[in-house]
């Protein structure tokens, strides 16, 4: 399956009798389809290339997982592919967490978008990063007001991801 990479997103055209990238997105949850074209994110597209999943072409030019890697660090998103990929991998839905001010929302195995609601909010952080005790706060107000918990990445050095679950406690 080709995709072609143009502004940070990488549309997969839906030729007539091409099913896959229509199961991308209603069987595995992949992008967004809008007219006959899906949607990805360089996130999802660096995930389905390094699977095998898909080809990805800019300016009619082959990419490697490497160079959509290097777009990835130059937008300091690189530490969210690595969690992206891990939560990926452990079978979770994962869609965009902006709306909520987190980097990702996350589905629990059974569930998925239209037919139930996100159980996590992921906020990626790294080991090093100094954490404003009020931005911190906020994240967990705002979890717990849309009531799923926050679940803090916490990515090392090594790219070595940490998970925690922080919920809202009432003394």
């Amino acid at each position: 399956m080709r995709g072609n990479l143009s502004n940070d997103i990488v549309s997969v055209k839906i030729e007539e009798g091409s099913k896959k990238p229509i199961a991308l997105n209603e069987k595995s949850f992949f992008g967004k389809i809008e007219a006959d074209t899906l949607n990805l994110s360089v996130i999802e597209a660096c995930y389905l290339l390094e699977k095998g999943r898909l080809d990805v072409f800019e300016n009619d030019e082959k990419c490697s997982v490497d160079y959509l890697i290097e777009i990835l660090r130059n937008q300091g998103l690189y530490g969210n592919y690595i969690v992206y990929r891990d939560l990926k991998d452990r079978g979770y839905i994962i869609k965009t967490g902006f709306k909520y001010g987190s980097d990702f929302r996350l589905y629990d195995r059974g569930r998925s978008p239209g037919k139930g609601h996100s159980d996590y909010l992921v906020k990626v952080v790294f080991e090093n990063y100094d954490i404003n005790v009020l931005d911190f706060a906020s994240y967990i107000r705002v979890a717990h007001g849309v009531n799923k918990n926050l679940l803090l990445a916490i990515v090392d050095d090594d790219f070595d991801i940490t998970y925690y679950n922080v919920e809202w406690t009432r003394p």
